[in-house]
Formats: C-alpha cells, structure tokens, sequence
C-alpha cells in the first residue's frame, strides 16, 4: 500500500489519509471544500463549495498521476438533497466521464460543509 498526500490539497482534518493506492486503484477519502493553505472553508453556495471539493479532488489525482478520467465511482454526499441539481451542474464539469455514483443526502457533514466527495480511481 501506497499513502497519497499533497499540501495542494486539505490535509486530514482526522485519523486518516488523504488517499491510499492498493494495487492499480486508489481510494480518496472524501474532499470537503476546505482552502488547502488555511484549513478554511471555501464558498457559501453549493456550487462555490463543490467547485472547490472538485479542484482538491483534481489535486489529490495528480499527485496519484491520473486525472479525472481515470475515475471509477465517486460516492456524494450533500447536507440538502434540495441542492442536487445545483451541484449535478458543477459535478458535470469536472466528472465528464461520468463515474459510477451513489448521492445521497446525510444530516450534518464535518464543518457543516454543504457537500463532501470520496473518489476511487485506476491508476496505471
């Protein structure tokens, strides 16, 4: 196994990796909109917060050497199922290979960000 981390993205903000590569895959824990330098969160709207979810996301597989394209399934969670057209707009600018998905609405997310992404993708 392999530890993927990178300053370009938000550092764990608990016990755990920003990614780990386990033969040709690599599972990225899930991206909240947090600045990468400051630990902030970013935006207000769920388009500002998930524009900024799928830039961390675009670092973190760089850092792996893929891009978009190379992911599989993403798993999406939003704190307002009300918000999933809005974020389905900004979701389809980024994912255009259009992963496998699961979206669902939780009760609260860390920060009581609006939206939170985790990413598996195959790496080469």
């Amino acid at each position: 196994m392999k530890t993927i981390a990178t300053t370009k993205a938000p550092a764990a903000i608990g016990p755990y990796s920003q990614g780990k590569v386990v033969g040709n895959l690599v599972f990225f824990s899930g991206q909240i909109p947090l600045d990468a330098n400051s630990g902030e969160i970013v935006g207000t709207t769920i388009e500002e917060q998930t524009h900024c979810i799928c830039k961390n996301i675009g670092e973190l597989l760089k850092e792996a050497g893929v891009n978009f394209d190379a992911v599989i399934k993403t798993t999406c969670f939003l704190a307002e199922m009300s918000d999933f057209a809005a974020f389905n707009e900004v979701y389809a600018q980024y994912f255009t290979s259009k992963p496998a998905r699961s979206c669902v609405a939780v009760k609260a997310l860390p920060k009581n960000v609006l939206a939170e992404i985790e990413v598996i993708a195959e790496i080469s």
